[in-house]
């Protein structure tokens, strides 16, 4: 194996000891938010047997991310990414704990139902005000672990590391309810925060990559904002993603598809919530070791419109493994757009403006995922499930359309 890695190279940045601690303390608090994400909304919609409330999580999460993303990253590119990240994975800890609280048999018999909803929105509101910070300083500080000769590749390595800590979270989630309940189960993504914060405590801190303080937040935002919309091929991108995972949306209905439509158990949930990520991981980790040579611009374009087929499959399907291997297929066709946005974000983004860029990123990527929860469950409601899911599907197959003939710089793009 280590002259495999000396030849191909692509696992080189795993040689590097602060990196890995940085992927084993992501590894387990991307677990901790997935797990999160999947119990929620499984006991939301236990409580209220409507995907709307699953929506409303949704809009929780976003309005936070969507609303202090750009402070966000002047903060970052003027703060130690090291202490940032650390500080933001105890924050999340302490609304981990809330959700111990929330969810206990005293706490449950005697607070109403819709009290123990807003609770768990006002939870996910903050929860989201850390994620607003560390996402992007997760993505920034991968600069100052590795040299930029193999920053491609720590790239890849860490988008493989985010969505293997998906899958575990996801399918885990639905294995841990099923076993100890959803009160339990958060007793064990509490131990997964602790994980991750004690590992990464280990890296050492990082000086901020700006040195000149004196430029004021909104000049230094602006900044930031001027420099995405002269690079046309990370504006692309973005853009391209964005839209695609907004009305792509499906895995947020899938509460209600095990349930309803599917009849399986928290098991089978489990494992639906984990194939899209399954499929992402696999391909991520093929094209890491094997990486694409040409034409990545096309190929991500194809991939876009390919998972939006599959999203069509999965909206049309009343049979669980059909439901199933369409995610699965939709998740290996992301993993294909994951890899070429995030390389094409660390290449092009400068050292002084990465907390900046990767906030935008989060705000305009990131945050469309809650955003687009919440589109699935509005259109769930107004539609129905289905209807809605095969409306997402169509337009992401439209943007991919109006994409190829609007981005060609995109569509061209090479690395």
């Amino acid at each position: 194996m280590a002259e495999f890695i000396n030849k191909n190279g692509s696992l080189g940045p795993l040689h590097i000891k602060e990196f890995r601690l940085h992927i084993i303390a992501r590894f387990f608090y991307t677990m901790a938010l997935r797990m999160v994400t999947t119990v929620v909304a499984y006991k939301l919609f236990q409580l209220t047997q409507s995907s709307f409330s699953i929506g409303l999580v949704g809009l929780s999460e976003f309005i936070p991310v969507f609303s202090l993303a750009l402070y966000a990253g002047h903060v970052i590119d003027r703060t130690d990414k090291r202490t940032m990240l650390l500080n933001n994975i105890l924050l999340y800890g302490l609304c981990v704990i809330a959700l111990i609280i929330i969810t206990s048999s005293y706490i449950e018999s005697n607070i109403s139902t819709l009290m123990l909803e807003v609770s768990f929105y006002l939870i996910i509101f903050f929860s989201g005000i850390t994620r607003a910070f560390a996402g992007p300083t997760s993505s920034a500080i991968i600069s100052q672990l590795v040299p930029r000769n193999v920053l491609h590749y720590a790239a890849n390595i860490s988008s493989s590391t985010w969505l293997s800590a998906s899958i575990a979270g996801h399918a885990s989630a639905g294995f841990f309810i099923a076993w100890f309940g959803v009160h339990g189960t958060f007793y064990i993504v509490l131990a997964y925060v602790l994980v991750s914060a004690l590992v990464f405590s280990s890296v050492k801190r990082k000086p901020a990559a700006v040195t000149d303080l004196s430029q004021k937040t909104w000049a230094s935002v602006k900044e930031g904002l001027k420099y995405i919309q002269s690079n046309k091929i990370l504006l692309g991108a973005i853009s391209l993603d964005l839209f695609a995972v907004l009305f792509g949306g499906a895995v947020a209905l899938i509460p209600e598809f095990a349930i309803k439509i599917l009849q399986v158990g928290p098991i089978g949930f489990g494992w639906l919530n984990a194939a899209t990520d399954m499929g992402a991981v696999t391909m991520i980790i093929l094209v890491t070791v094997f990486p694409m040579k040409k034409n990545q611009g096309k190929i991500l374009m194809t991939a876009v419109a390919g998972f939006g087929i599959t999203i069509l499959v999965f909206g049309l399907s009343t049979i669980f493994w059909i439901s199933f291997f369409a995610l699965l297929i939709g998740g290996m066709l992301d993993g294909i757009s994951v890899i070429i946005r995030n390389t094409v974000l660390q290449l092009t983004t400068p050292d002084n403006m990465r907390g900046r860029v990767a906030s935008v990123n989060s705000m305009f990527v990131n945050s469309s995922n809650e955003l687009g929860q919440f589109e699935s469950g509005v259109t769930a409601r107004l539609m129905g499930a289905s209807p809605a899911v095969l409306f997402g599907g169509t337009m992401t197959l439209i943007v991919v359309i109006i994409s190829w003939f609007k981005a060609p710089s995109l569509r061209k793009f090479e690395y």
